[in-house]
């Protein structure tokens, strides 16, 4: 019953972010061509610098000559299997991405610098950091499942 209430709320969603007159672009700010796919997350977020200044997260969380932040190794290859269904080692009662739930996933809670979180805001060397519409079309994506694509 839960499954099928998510499948409809990602549907909602979806058709939603479709009617709507807000083109993604609008939103996405530094980033114009950002999408709540993986593929764009990966590339337009956690790879790349963005014209506001913010800093890409493989700059801290990467393996090259260095242990990753957090633990969390987000160098493309490997950035999907350390984030997604993955428990956070700062905060083991919820998970990095939890399918379907931004609320209840730690790296929004690290994003926003929501209160409980271990350390500081990401990214770590921040201000800029992501926008709100960067951050929404994040959360759109885990919403949607988080699928692999």
């Amino acid at each position: 019953m839960r499954r099928s209430r998510q499948l409809l709320l990602a549907t909602i969603l979806v058709f939603s972010a479709a009617a709507c007159d807000e083109k993604l672009a609008d939103i996405a700010g530094p980033t114009p061509d950002l999408e709540p796919t993986f593929a764009s997350i990966q590339k337009d977020i956690f790879e790349t610098t963005d014209s506001a200044g913010r800093t890409s997260c493989v700059t801290c969380h990467t393996n090259v000559g260095r242990n990753p932040a957090g633990g969390l190794n987000l160098v493309h290859d490997l950035a999907y299997d350390q984030l997604v269904n993955v428990a956070s080692t700062q905060l083991p009662t919820l998970k990095r991405v939890n399918p379907g739930s931004p609320d209840t996933s730690y790296i929004v809670h690290k994003i926003e610098g929501r209160a409980g979180i271990t350390g500081r805001r990401m990214p770590f060397n921040g201000p800029p950091y992501l926008t709100d519409g960067q951050a929404l079309i994040l959360k759109r994506w885990i919403e949607l499942g988080a699928p692999r694509n």
